[in-house]
């Protein structure tokens, strides 16, 4: 061991081991990786051995990891990758009393944010009326919120929830699916209704659907109607043309909040047809009650190769 060598020891004491090291103990093997300390896991303790750079850019990773075991939430090798890429700023593992933690008592769940990104996004959400989130696919824009306006359903903030998409062709045709209209949109509706039944139980979600108290449609059923005491999503915004845009905002009602989230690099409308999201970002900013957040590749939160894919299309594009 040599003169620059760093020891730091955490306490791991009521945090689960198994969460904290990861299968096989992957998680250990990421932090490893991601900042170049040795980690070791004995008992209580988890020692962190390297230089001080080293040992410096692992502790508060580490600190994260710890917390997020502790309340016995899902850690991956993924998760320690975000956190590396994050500096080990808070958003995931801890509350920092911003209001970005949210608990689904239905189905004894807690939704949080896995990178600063997403919790400035949550943050956003909470303090404006109408929020555009603008990122790549995988980041959370739209299942955190869902989140979000389930937790206003349960604490009775308001009294419904109504969930949007534009049903545009990606390069397939609708025409040729068998059933009639409900039947050929549901797909584009799937991934809405996907995140409701991670969030609350199956026979809630179907009974809120019955009665009305959720409803998921596409873009075009929102024409003429006013949406009071509701909050209010806009998915895949991207393929909303500036008339339904322009639509769609003004069907806000008293105690309604919104929110836009799309993929500026996914637009599938007509090239002579400019995205209703594109326009927004350029008219609407400015205006008190309305926040804009961008999330990033970093944000990204599924798959870690992902990440690797957006960076690589962006390159494409940029050459």
């Amino acid at each position: 061991m040599t003169d620059d060598t760093t020891i730091q020891r955490l306490s791991t004491e009521g945090a689960d081991m198994l969460t904290l090291a990861g299968v096989n103990d992957e998680n250990l093997v990421e932090l490893t990786k991601q900042t170049g300390a040795r980690v070791s896991l004995r008992g209580d303790t988890l020692t962190l051995t390297g230089s001080n750079d080293a040992v410096a850019k692992a502790m508060p990773v580490a600190q994260r990891m710890i917390d997020t075991a502790k309340q016995q939430l899902g850690l991956t090798a993924d998760d320690v990758l975000r956190m590396a890429i994050d500096g080990g700023r808070n958003g995931n593992g801890t509350d920092d009393g911003s209001g970005t933690r949210i608990v689904l008592p239905g189905v004894r769940k807690i939704i949080q944010p896995k990178t600063t990104g997403q919790a400035e996004y949550m943050k956003l959400i909470a303090e404006n009326d109408i929020v555009v989130g603008i990122g790549p696919a995988g980041t959370g824009k739209t299942y955190l919120a869902v989140a979000a306006a389930v937790d206003a359903l349960s604490r009775k903030r308001v009294r419904r929830i109504v969930l949007a998409r534009p049903a545009v062709e990606a390069g397939e045709s609708l025409g040729f699916l068998p059933g009639d209209m409900q039947a050929k949109v549901d797909p584009y509706l799937r991934p809405l209704y996907d995140a409701l039944e991670d969030m609350m139980p199956q026979e809630r979600v179907q009974k809120a659907l019955e009665t009305r108290t959720i409803e998921i449609a596409p873009l075009a059923y929102m024409r003429g109607r006013t949406l009071s005491d509701a909050f209010v999503i806009l998915d895949e915004a991207q393929n909303a043309t500036t008339a339904q845009m322009k639509m769609f905002l003004t069907r806000l009602g008293v105690n309604s909040r919104t929110v836009i989230t799309g993929d500026k690099t996914q637009i599938d409308l007509p090239r002579r047809e400019e995205s209703g999201l594109v326009q927004v970002e350029r008219i609407l900013p400015g205006i008190e009650g309305i926040g804009f957040y961008y999330l990033t590749e970093a944000d990204v939160v599924r798959h870690r190769l992902v990440r690797e894919i957006i960076k690589a299309y962006a390159k494409d594009a940029g050459d």
